[in-house]
């Protein structure tokens, strides 16, 4: 007589508990979703969790890893660089340990619309107006950053860096000047984007290639500490300043195709 053999059901995705972290971890930077990394655990049918290396910390795509020591890391290394599974829209974008209770609104264009031409590099190439709610108390200054993640690179293309925001600001007008140093609003900051040349501090606006419709997220952070950074500082050292101090953030999206 066959013995059958008992089902059970392993559970993926799970956030573990300190105690529960153990074996191998590893830090990846990717832009995978954590959805993409339970389902990758599934199909090898092994324990996995998944948990932010910084709690607070603002970049998704830094993870920790907990695998099964019965799997040989490199494995999972290997499938991890090689199987694109459920890309996030943009390395900075919502972190899931940070609330998204900021609303950020343009009345230049709504969510998830077209970005007009006046605001991209086919036009006047200026800063549209954007305007906030729901910054939550306790927060100190105010960072922005906009970006390309449909840049054809392995980087999104970053279109505007701006920080040392004032806590009690709710809105920028279009047209911010681009320059380091700020005088509207006072003492803000400007970082650079990704162009090389011609103008590479303050807003750039899209200018993708011929083809599919590229999104731009302008996203706004909720800081309980003042960022200690120079005028034009890039996108990477501003994430590494507000790591662990974002209370909240938010985000606006537009399009732009040609």
């Amino acid at each position: 007589m066959t013995k059958r053999r008992k089902k059970t059901t392993k559970r993926c995705g799970r956030e573990p508990s300190t105690a529960q972290l153990s074996a191998y971890t590893l830090r990846v930077r990717t832009a995978f979703h954590e959805a993409g990394h339970a389902v990758l655990a599934c199909l090898l049918r092994q324990p996995f969790h998944y948990a932010s290396i910084e709690p607070d910390g603002p970049v998704r795509g830094h993870v920790m890893l907990v695998t099964s020591p019965r799997l040989p890391l490199t494995l999972y290394v290997a499938l991890l660089a090689t199987v694109q599974l459920g890309c996030s829209p943009s390395d900075t974008q919502i972190n899931g340990d940070n609330p998204m209770t900021i609303t950020v609104t343009s009345n230049a264009f709504d969510d998830e619309q077209p970005i007009p031409k006046k605001y991209t590099g086919d036009g006047e190439d200026r800063s549209p107006p954007l305007s906030w709610s729901g910054v939550p108390e306790g927060t100190k200054q105010l960072s922005l950053i906009c970006d390309d993640p449909d840049a054809p690179r392995a980087e999104p293309w970053v279109h505007w860096v701006l920080y040392r925001l004032p806590a009690d600001l709710t809105s920028l007008p279009e047209a911010v000047s681009p320059s380091e140093r700020l005088d509207d609003p006072a003492g803000a900051y400007q970082g650079a984007n990704s162009w090389s040349s011609g103008q590479t501090i303050g807003y750039r606006g899209p200018a993708p290639p011929p083809g599919k419709p590229h999104r731009y997220y302008f996203k706004l952070y909720a800081l309980d500490t003042e960022v200690d950074l120079e005028p034009g500082s890039d996108k990477d050292a501003l994430l590494r300043a507000m790591q662990g101090h974002i209370l909240a953030e938010g985000q606006l999206m537009g399009t732009y195709q040609r």
